[in-house]
């Protein structure tokens, strides 16, 4: 019984392979969650955007606001990684 536990143990082994480079590994996940980032923040850019647009049509001064801050947290988000590139160097 012993035997057949050890034999059946050893058959069921599956080797792992790891990545011939785990900076590229971390590289493809950064680029992964700042093209979501990116996508977030064009998606905010564009309800600003929409947002403007009603209130130029609404002659409401408190929506034009949000709608411009909007626009601009917008656009910081959309280019999160240009501005961490120039930052760091």
């Amino acid at each position: 019984m012993f035997a057949c536990l050890v034999l059946s143990m050893a058959v069921m082994i599956v080797p792992a392979f790891a990545a011939d480079d785990p900076l590229q590994i971390v590289e493809n996940l950064s680029d992964f969650i700042f093209s979501l980032i990116r996508a977030i923040g064009l998606i905010l850019l564009g309800f600003g955007i929409l947002q403007l647009g009603l209130s130029l049509k609404s002659h409401d001064p408190s929506q034009r606001a949000n709608g411009m801050l909007t626009i601009a947290g917008g656009i910081v988000i959309t280019f999160t990684r240009e501005i961490l590139t120039l930052i760091t160097g």
